[in-house]
């Protein structure tokens, strides 16, 4: 009689952070868009049970807000406080290494677009673009106006760009044709110097002016 087959030895259980939980999320996000890192597929991922991605996050929508906040802190917040650097260099290079991050994770570009927004390398992100505007001649409330401004025109113009592209993974630098990368690139510059040029005007007049839409809206009738 054969001897009885000695009991399987499990290998090492593979130890889950909340790093291999995000690399696995935003590895989703860049293969099928924002809809694909769901709870069940991030834990087959990281090989668990799915109970075990809440031991670390709340909800979905927390794993989501952490890999938003996850590339917001890979931009280079120190470099906007480098005040001996011209105000409007900096807001350029910000600007544009932001979009080149994004348009790397198209599926999490959307999702940024979607959201709060409110985490802390968002928070310093917004603190910097406010002091670099104040640099730059613009009130307080302006600088802050001037940075929403600059950072809805960069999501903007990036979910408008990746709009459809969630077939395959992260948009490499060759993923493109270079002649449409750098159509792309071009025209984004473009519209960036443009809004540029505008907060610099404003910021000479030393004044606030009336708003674009005053004397447009009839008051309301008592």
């Amino acid at each position: 009689m054969p001897a009885p087959a000695a009991p399987r030895r499990r290998g090492p259980r593979r130890a889950l952070t909340e790093q291999a939980i995000l690399d696995a999320a935003l590895s989703l996000l860049d293969e099928g868009g924002p809809g694909a890192a769901s709870i069940r597929r991030i834990a087959a991922r990281v090989d668990v049970a799915p109970n075990a991605i809440y031991t670390y996050f709340p909800r979905k929508t927390a794993v989501l807000r952490a890999v938003a906040e996850r590339l917001l802190d890979g931009v280079d917040h120190d470099a906007l406080a480098d005040r001996g650097r011209p105000w409007r260099i900096r807001a350029g290079a910000l600007a544009l290494e932001l979009r080149t991050t994004l348009i790397a994770h198209p599926g999490a570009a959307v999702l940024l677009v979607a959201s709060p927004l409110d985490g802390p390398s968002a928070s310093t992100l917004d603190e910097r673009l406010v002091e670099l505007f104040t640099d730059a001649g613009l009130g307080r409330a302006g600088a802050a106006g001037a940075s929403y401004l600059v950072m809805d025109y960069v999501f903007g113009s990036v979910a408008r760009e990746v709009t459809g592209i969630h077939d395959g993974g992260p948009l490499s630098p060759g993923h493109e044709p270079s002649a449409a990368r750098a159509a792309s690139t071009e025209q984004f510059v473009w519209g960036l110097d443009r809004i540029l040029d505008g907060l610099s005007a404003w910021a000479g007049t030393k004044r606030e002016g009336p708003s674009a839409h005053e004397g447009a809206i009839p008051p309301p009738t008592p």
